[in-house]
């Protein structure tokens, strides 16, 4: 029995003459003569040569765009341009069959909206291929990163009953009959009785159990899918996305922003070094994109480009309030460009101001610091000068933000302070200010969106094209 071979190995081959034997999906199928096979190893195919005098009419019918097939023949070398490889098929079988008429993947190019509404079959376009392997390898070299520097992979949970950003926009998790639901004397839902004897939701990060976690291993990562009820019907929002939070102790800001950019420099050279052919492929077809857009429009790097300018430069830092100067300062506030003008300091920073900063002013990555704590969460550690926070966030070409993070507030008093600043009910908290009753010690960490890192890598401008099955406002679709 022939052992089957992958395409990718088949086509790298130059074992010319020897019985093979390979399965996959067809892609065309010319003058009843010639398969375009491929088996989702690589985003090339294998030509079949067919002999079509000698094969039943019938077959021939069958052998259709979207068919799964077995073919066994012999490995020879390429008449065709283009090819190094042909197998010349002695006995072809139809594994699984696809009506020509009804299979919505034809042999032509589909708009990525169409193939959004195709999501289940997506995959088995060239694109796709390549988008999923270069997130396959980014997750990969994530977890080598952590696991070289000697991190503990922690599982956080997915069901919480804390709001760890303090944003209240949770989906809730219940077991409760919605037509039946129990009530308090005062009419509100009595969560007593629910599963958990509490309300509780999907987490929107896990950040604080990282927390717990840090204070005793040192050093840990989480890497898991989050949840945010944000009704944003954007390229840039998702309801369900994945995160990567280290946290590590004994660390200050300047660990925090070390660690972030080793991280980043690690896990895009590993895409670029491992992906070649794919984003190789997504450089090609993002260069034939740009040429549709308005000139001013076009990136002024290509995809390649934009990766190697992220590796060969040191990432630019500088405080919020060195930022809030530039901007005030720049061209396009001056001009009133900006949809957001900046006028003052305090401004939450927004997409336009951040990609300023790193595509105009200065042609590299950013890391900012020392934000306004008014627009940063409670658990970040404030600086001396009582208005602003050890916080940071990473701004890439493109993108803008990619990380946020910040050293966490270590000090009790100051912790419950923020907290009832920010109206943070501290009982429902108690276990996390333990670690601040026992033993606490200086700490940092900082969240990646994982799908804003495959949106940059790849290319790819819409969020929903980088996450199999992408949730969003009115869709739960696969």
């Amino acid at each position: 029995m022939i052992k089957r071979e992958k395409i990718k190995d088949l086509l790298n081959s130059t074992a010319f003459d020897t019985e093979v034997k390979v399965m996959g999906w067809v892609r065309t199928f010319r003058n009843n003569q010639f398969i375009a096979l491929n088996d989702g190893s690589c985003m090339g195919n294998i030509q079949i040569v067919v002999d079509f005098t000698n094969t039943p009419e019938e077959l021939l019918k069958r052998i259709t765009t979207g068919a799964a097939i077995s073919v066994e023949g012999t490995l020879v070398e390429s008449l065709g341009k283009g090819q190094k490889v042909d197998v010349k098929a002695k006995t072809i079988e139809i594994l699984g069959d696809s009506n020509a008429d009804e299979y919505p993947l034809q042999p032509k190019k589909h708009s990525l909206e169409f193939l959004r509404e195709k999501a289940h079959l997506r995959f088995r376009t060239n694109t796709f291929n390549a988008v999923f392997k270069v997130r396959h390898a980014l997750a990969f070299a994530i977890h080598q990163f952590y696991n070289e520097r000697g991190f503990v992979y922690m599982h956080t949970p997915v069901i919480t009953a804390s709001d760890a950003e303090g944003a209240g926009e949770m989906f809730k998790v219940t077991t409760l009959d919605f037509d039946k639901t129990p009530r308090t004397d005062d009419g509100k839902v009595d969560f007593s009785e629910d599963f958990f004897g509490k309300a509780t939701n999907l987490t929107v990060s896990g950040q604080l159990e990282g927390e717990l976690a840090a204070m005793a291993f040192g050093q840990i990562y989480t890497f898991g899918p989050t949840f945010r009820a944000e009704n944003s019907n954007t390229t840039r929002h998702l309801a369900e996305f994945w995160m990567i939070e280290p946290e590590v102790a004994f660390a200050d800001l300047e660990n925090n922003m070390q660690l972030a950019e080793d991280m980043m420099k690690y896990v895009i050279g590993y895409a670029l070094e491992n992906c070649k052919d794919e984003i190789a492929f997504l450089n090609d077809r993002l260069l034939e994109e740009e040429k549709t857009k308005p000139q001013q429009e076009r990136s002024e790097l290509s995809l390649i480009e934009k990766l190697d300018f992220c590796l060969a430069n040191e990432f630019e830092r500088l405080t919020y309030t060195e930022a809030i100067q530039i901007l005030k300062h720049s061209k396009p506030n001056q001009k009133k460009q900006f949809k957001y003008l900046i006028d003052e300091w305090g401004a939450d920073l927004q997409s336009e101001h951040e990609r300023y900063l790193v595509e105009k002013h200065f042609k590299k990555p950013v890391i900012l610091t020392d934000y306004p704590k008014d627009i940063k969460s409670f658990y970040m550690r404030m600086n001396d000068d009582g208005k602003t926070v050890a916080a940071m966030d990473i701004l890439f070409p493109g993108i803008g933000e990619m990380i946020g993070g910040s050293q966490r507030e270590e000090r009790m008093d100051m912790l419950t302070k923020r907290m009832e600043e920010m109206h943070i009910p501290q009982e429902e908290l108690w276990w996390y200010l333990d670690t601040r009753r026992f033993g606490s010690a200086p700490h940092a960490g900082f969240g990646l969106g994982f799908e804003r890192l495959v949106l940059f890598v790849t290319g790819m401008t819409n969020i929903r094209d980088v996450i199999a099955f992408p949730r969003f406002p009115k869709s739960a679709e696969f």
